[in-house]
């Protein structure tokens, strides 16, 4: 990968890392529905321009009309309800630990395509999801330790929830790249990520107009939300696709292990979100686990170093 190429990467993980601090600055003031309507419906207008700017229109809705139900559904799975998770997760827990609890995603994926798609599952990526789920375990008791204490009882179950909540959210985000791997393989990246937000767009208007908020929503909320829309969807998708083109899938998805560093500095630097030995501990046993059980470790120039010694 190319200094240039590098450079994008970490500028990708700073912007999806910081689409954790927006979140719990917008979710209170907007609620989930409209907050996360708001980013898919910025997100799909800003996806749908570049994908008319690349190709014809006719053949661009000859693809949406031939796979719309595929791509409503990858809309739902990898957009509409994880986003909506996302965001109830973060009115209880802190943005830096629901970003660290995202990077299970690749774990899910894993997981997922050994029981749908019938996919190997080795003893070494076994033990990698095994110690993954275990980083989660110390992340969230780390987060919700401290109320175990207070006078009341619901505050714990609450925290239960809302990392139930972001475990889902990773686990459908896994399954949608599963679904898309299934039955998209024929359409673009592009294609798929602007009719599928398309598709996220659809299914959370409604919700959006039902549980509009009554009271007036500040300046920062607002801010919040174009700042999810514009740079964390939009400009963000644009930099992923690009990388996918000029450096491969495979490189470009080693964003996963960045985003959590972000999602913590964010928090902390905005927010002033505390940093514990344990939250920093969980964090390294997730992306230590997600590397064993995504065959990361296996890829680095060391170990292909070695390889070659022989």
């Amino acid at each position: 990968m190319s200094l240039a190429n590098l450079l994008q990467l970490i500028v990708l993980a700073a912007l999806w890392g910081a689409s954790f601090l927006f979140i719990r600055v917008g979710v209170v003031e907007f609620g989930v529905a409209p907050l996360m309507a708001l980013r898919v419906g910025i997100g799909a207008l800003f996806l749908v321009a570049m994908l008319l700017a690349r190709r014809p229109l006719d053949a661009t809705l000859a693809t949406l009309r031939r796979c719309g139900w595929p791509l409503l559904i990858v809309g739902i799975l990898n957009s509409a309800a994880p986003f909506c998770l996302f965001a109830y997760a973060e009115l209880t827990l802190s943005a830096g630990a629901t970003s660290v609890i995202n990077a299970t995603t690749p774990l899910w994926g894993a997981l997922v395509a050994y029981l749908w798609l019938r996919d190997r599952l080795t003893t070494v990526r076994t033990i990698g999801m095994a110690i993954g789920f275990a980083g989660v375990m110390v992340l969230v008791w780390n987060q919700i330790a401290p109320a175990a204490g207070a006078a009341a009882p619901a505050v714990p179950v609450q925290g239960l929830l809302a990392a139930a909540a972001a475990l889902a959210a990773a686990a459908l985000y896994g399954v949608a790249g599963n679904f898309a791997k299934r039955y998209l393989t024929d359409v673009d990246a592009l294609t798929n990520a602007a009719g599928s937000m398309l598709g996220a767009t659809v299914t959370l208007a409604p919700l959006a107009f039902l549980t509009w908020p009554a009271a007036p929503v500040s300046a920062q909320a607002w801010g919040a939300v174009l700042a999810l829309g514009v740079g964390c969807t939009g400009i963000a998708y644009f930099i992923y696709f690009h990388l996918v083109a000029v450096a491969g899938p495979a490189r470009a998805m080693t964003v996963t292990f960045v985003i959590p560093l972000f999602g913590i500095l964010w928090g902390a630097w905005f927010l002033g979100e505390p940093v514990s030995l344990a939250m920093i501990a969980g964090c390294g046993i997730v992306l230590a686990g997600t590397a064993l059980a995504t065959g990361a470790l296996g890829r680095l120039p060391l170990r292909r170093r070695r390889k070659l010694a022989r």
